[in-house]
C-alpha cells in the first residue's frame, strides 16, 4: 500500500513538473544550472592551492612510488624464483611485502588526508567569494532560477553558468 501511494505521489510530481516546465517556457523564465564545486576548483586560486599541495606532498609521493617499485620487484622475484626458494626465504619476502604494503598505505592515507583537509579549508575560506561571483553572474544576466547541477537530472534548455562563475572568481 505504501509503495502504491509513493508511486502515485511520484507520478503526480512528474505531471506537475511537466506542467511547471510548460508554464516556465510560457512565462519566459531564465533558468541556469551551476556546478559550484567545479566553478570553485577550476579557479586560479584553487589551482594555486593544488600546486602548493603537489610541492608539499612531492617527497611522500616519491616515497609511495619507490615503495610500489620495491614491492613490484619483490613480487616478481617471488614469482620467478619461488619454486627454488626455501620456505624461510619465501616467508621473509612475504614479510617484506607486507611491511612495504603497510608503509605504502600509511603514506597514501597521509597524503589523502592532507589534500582533503586543505581542499576543505579552501572551500570554506572561499565560499563567500563563490557566493559573490554567483550573485554577480545571476544579476548581470538576470536569471530567474539557478539550480545546482548535482541536483538536476536533465537540463537541456537551461544555461550552464559554471564557467562564467569561475571567470568571476578569477577576477576577484
Amino acid at each position: 500500500m505504501k509503495n502504491v501511494i509513493n508511486g502515485l505521489v511520484f507520478a503526480a510530481a512528474l505531471i506537475l513538473g511537466a506542467n511547471s516546465s510548460i508554464a516556465q517556457e510560457a512565462s519566459g523564465l531564465k533558468i541556469a544550472v551551476l556546478d559550484m564545486a567545479t566553478a570553485l576548483l577550476n579557479s586560479d586560486v584553487a589551482k594555486g592551492v593544488d600546486d602548493e599541495l603537489q610541492q608539499e606532498t612531492a617527497e611522500d609521493q616519491d616515497k609511495v612510488r619507490n615503495l610500489a617499485e620495491q614491492a613490484q620487484a619483490l613480487q616478481e622475484k617471488l614469482q620467478q624464483d619461488g619454486e627454488v626458494m626455501s620456505e624461510a626465504e619465501q616467508r621473509r619476502i612475504v614479510g617484506e611485502l607486507q611491511e612495504l604494503q603497510n608503509q605504502y598505505e600509511f603514506l597514501v592515507e597521509k597524503i589523502q588526508t592532507l589534500i582533503n583537509q586543505r581542499r576543505q579549508q579552501f572551500q570554506q575560506t572561499y565560499a563567500p567569494n563563490l557566493v559573490q561571483a554567483i550573485t554577480e553572474v545571476v544579476e548581470e544576466d538576470s536569471y530567474d532560477i539557478v539550480f545546482r547541477a548535482e541536483a538536476v537530472l536533465h537540463y537541456a534548455n537551461a544555461i550552464n553558468i559554471t564557467a562564467r562563475v569561475t571567470e568571476k572568481l578569477n577576477q576577484q
